[in-house]
């Protein structure tokens, strides 16, 4: 009966441990479109955003307030500048921040 309880506890140690572990391993997709927003130039810089496949769209009313080192450093893994838009290549994630953008602005 005692090794029972005992093989129960280690059970449930193994499966709260899993959960930390893969709750750490998501990644935080509010905070990274807060960044993401803070690097266009504001929230008030952002016109409109679409999504297409793995690519985010983003038109700015003003394209020189954002930091395109700081995009490429959260993970985009191309910028390209047509006139007051921004495509950022982001992989299968453009969605989820998409998303997330639209929620804050």
């Amino acid at each position: 009966m005692q090794t029972i309880i005992q093989y129960t506890i280690i059970a449930i140690v193994l499966i709260i441990i899993s959960l930390v572990i893969v709750k750490l391993s998501k990644r935080d997709f509010k905070l990274e479109a807060n960044k993401l927003i803070t690097y266009l130039g504001g929230k008030d810089n952002i016109i409109n955003a679409e999504c297409n496949m793995s690519r985010l769209k983003v038109i700015l009313k003003d394209v020189t307030l954002a930091n395109k080192d700081a995009i490429q450093k959260l993970g985009a893994k191309g910028i390209v500048e047509i006139d007051n838009q921004l495509k950022i290549i982001f992989d299968k994630n453009a969605k989820q921040l998409k998303k997330y953008i639209e929620e804050i602005i």
